[in-house]
């Protein structure tokens, strides 16, 4: 079975539709609290995480490393949450934070905006304007933090193996064409998709070590894994930082060996 991921806009219908698929399924349901929570273990604030994970960056963001930092921990959290397959994710960019991992279906909802307008009418007893300009801010705070991170825009077709628009088909209806989807795709767990789930999990547990560590945490590195050995790319602040580096990777559950090779030494003035 592979792991399903559900991409939305609010109030779209997108937690009905991974509730239904759940129970079809028989798969565990996931939103983004579960993820915020599992990742504040880590000892941060859950509201920042959240933050991480809606309010666009703005062009020149003195907070840019902050948000690497948090997408660090909610990477880690949501691979190992899912890592064991059977898993729906309902939640901003999942998709492409779990790319490499266990094979993906990859689901878009779309829903007509007077439907979104009136279903959080009735929800949040807000006015028709204000739903409006919700939903419209929603959708460009989306569009904004996948195209900053990600270079592509949420909204792309090619980043989805199905979108499934509401205008027409009822919640029941979209669930019962994913569902069918999913079963007769057979996207059964193998040996090989696990390992590389199991690597996928491994380097981004390696890389939110090092982001929480007071002697690493200003870096911005990349981690791969290969059946438990893991090479970093990045750039040093200081050259004593690489036995920290080199400590920290270590340490993470899974890590067999670290190669440093690609670390680049800091710039001297």
């Amino acid at each position: 079975m592979p792991i399903i991921t559900i991409s939305r806009g609010s109030f779209s219908g997108g937690k009905t539709l991974a509730e239904c698929l759940a129970r079809r399924l028989g798969y565990r349901c996931i939103d983004r609290d579960v993820i915020v929570e599992r990742a504040a273990a880590y000892g941060v604030s859950q509201n920042d995480l959240r933050d991480a994970l809606e309010k666009p960056p703005r062009f020149f963001d003195r907070f840019m490393h902050e948000r690497y930092f948090y997408l660090a921990l909610i990477q880690s959290a949501l691979t190992e949450e899912v890592r064991e397959g059977r898993a729906l994710y309902h939640g901003l960019a999942g998709q492409l934070l779990l790319r490499g991992g266990h094979p993906v279906l990859r689901v878009r909802i779309v829903a007509p905006t007077e439907r979104r307008v009136k279903i959080m009418q009735e929800r949040m007893k807000s006015s028709r304007k204000d739903a409006i300009a919700y939903i419209k801010k929603e959708d460009g705070d989306r569009r904004k933090w996948t195209q900053f991170l990600y270079g592509v825009d949420w909204e792309d077709p090619s980043l989805y193996d199905i979108v499934i628009n509401l205008e027409n088909l009822g919640m029941e209806e979209a669930c019962r064409v994913i569902s069918s989807l999913a079963l007769e795709l057979r996207f059964e767990s193998t040996p090989e998709s696990q390992r590389r789930m199991d690597n996928l999990a491994i380097a981004s547990r390696v890389r939110a070590d090092l982001a929480i560590n007071r002697s690493t945490s200003g870096l911005e590195l990349d981690v791969a894994a290969h059946d438990g050995a893991v090479t970093i790319t990045g750039k040093l602040a200081a050259m004593d930082q690489i036995d920290e580096v080199r400590r920290v990777a270590s340490g993470a559950p899974g890590v067999v060996s670290v190669n440093l090779e690609k670390l680049a030494p800091p710039i001297r003035g």
